[in-house]
């Protein structure tokens, strides 16, 4: 059980503003992801894509964005927990929330929920009996090094998660696979010309092997996963025999258990106090895409406004007696002191 004054579900650009203004506030935060990594729909749905609204900034990418984002936070050392769905939140006697995901809990005095347009998932390959081994011969998006090395993988998918797994298991390793298949439906790859470019050498070497098509069903061997069908463009069914199936076709957004934490929805997302950005529940805040009221607008400055908001509230239902006197990064010695700069 980890024990935190705040937590913040959601490590996208307006969850990763919200730690930054929690620490301006002396609070620091527990950061919950469904994502193995930063970043929510900017990494995920445009990480190199320009972003043109974005204030003193004329143009950046998803991916910049978030650096810079991370940098901000870095003074508050926020801890964050990647690959963690929240399942269940409940209210606790002390006025405290119990946080649970499949590993991990938390009992937090506030939690800011900015979780966007829903958890972002894994596209799941959806074949008959294939969901059964689902982290034991079948995983998504990455696998642990002990259902690759030396084994023989086919990895699903043509963007830039599964042609890095192909690179990764194919060149030398610990976690290096005996045989690497990569599988999409067309011989047209979507990743970075660097990682084309090393793909095509170890095609050439015979080192991963490709092979268009879609996969139309499994085989087993002595209750284990032991091939799987492939349909070619010519209207062949292949089998690929495997020790292990690797799954990269992208994730969708999910609000998943969030609707089933009680509190107060329209049409889907979160309905707050637009003067604190809270929620239905005490303690409970919510900012960015997953929030709704008159006039919202679904753009990250627009949530940056959110959780500078929802930071003073929370400072106020943290620490009641707290003067709440407002001060500037540019002339107040505490919070250059937070920062850890010095205004000289």
């Amino acid at each position: 059980m980890i024990e935190t004054d705040a937590l913040v579900i959601g490590a996208g650009p307006v969850g990763l503003f919200q730690v930054f203004q929690l620490g301006l506030q002396g609070i620091q935060a527990q950061v919950v992801d469904a994502l193995p990594a930063p970043g929510g729909q900017c990494i995920e749905l445009y990480p190199d894509k320009p972003i043109y609204d974005i204030p003193g900034i004329s143009r950046c990418t998803g991916r910049e964005l978030t650096q810079r984002l991370l940098d901000q936070t870095t003074p508050f050392k926020p801890i964050f927990h990647f690959n963690q769905q929240v399942s269940t939140l409940c209210a606790q006697d002390d006025g405290r929330w119990q946080v649970t995901t499949p590993t991990q809990q938390f009992l937090t005095r506030t939690v800011f929920i900015a979780a966007g347009v829903g958890a972002f998932v894994p596209k799941e390959l959806k074949l008959d009996g294939l969901a059964a081994f689902l982290g034991q011969q079948l995983f998504y998006r990455s696998a642990p090094a002990q259902a690759t090395a030396g084994k023989d993988v086919v990895i699903v998918g043509g963007e830039d998660a599964a042609v890095e797994n192909a690179l990764a298991l194919a060149e030398a390793g610990t976690a290096q696979a005996r045989s690497v298949t990569l599988v999409y439906r067309r011989d047209v790859l979507q990743a970075s010309t660097e990682a084309l470019t090393r793909l095509a050498a170890l095609r050439k070497e015979g080192k991963i092997n490709f092979m268009a098509g879609q996969l139309t069903g499994i085989n087993l061997a002595d209750g284990q996963l032991h091939q799987v069908l492939l349909n070619t463009p010519d209207d062949q069914t292949l089998p690929l025999a495997l020790d292990t199936l690797l799954v990269c076709l992208g994730v969708s957004p999910k609000l998943g258990p969030l609707t089933q934490w009680g509190l107060d929805m329209e049409r889907k997302q979160l309905t707050v106090d637009t003067a604190t950005l809270a929620t239905s529940a005490a303690g409970i805040y919510a900012v960015g895409d997953v929030n709704t009221y008159p006039g919202k607008k679904k753009l990250i400055v627009c949530g940056f406004h959110e959780a500078t908001l929802a930071a003073f509230a929370a400072v106020s239902y943290l620490f009641p007696q707290a003067s709440g006197v407002l001060q500037y990064t540019t002339s107040s010695a505490l919070l250059q002191q937070r920062l850890g700069v010095s205004n000289n």
